[in-house]
């Protein structure tokens, strides 16, 4: 599973760009410390560095959200969040051969 999460820096100054640049570093460390991480980055965009990404690879949809509702998650993840760009961030990942997730609606019961 992939996530692409792409944040927009709170405010124009320098402070601002530093504090999301450091929250998201140690919060990188901190998913990286987790059950079925796989890997990560964080980046700027090069065009507009008021954007930036952070993009965590993992075994499974499961690993990813117990990582989020970690004690650590809900305390230095979950905040940043607010800076986050509103849209989709969970990907699948796909190769030769996968079965692709389909979108169908889920039973009740």
């Amino acid at each position: 599973m992939l996530v692409v999460t792409r944040l927009r820096t709170p405010g124009p100054d320098g402070t601002a760009e530093e504090e999301l640049r450091r929250g998201l570093l140690h919060a990188l460390g901190i998913l990286a410390a987790k059950p079925g991480y796989v890997g990560g980055e964080v980046g700027r965009n090069v065009d507009d560095p008021s954007l930036w990404v952070l993009t965590t690879r993992w075994e499974n949809v499961g690993s990813y959200r117990r990582a989020l509702g970690s004690y650590e998650g809900k305390m230095h993840i979950q905040p940043l969040m607010v800076h986050a760009v509103d849209e989709p961030s969970a990907y699948e990942v796909v190769e030769e051969g996968t079965d692709l997730n389909e979108v169908r609606p889920r039973s009740i019961g």
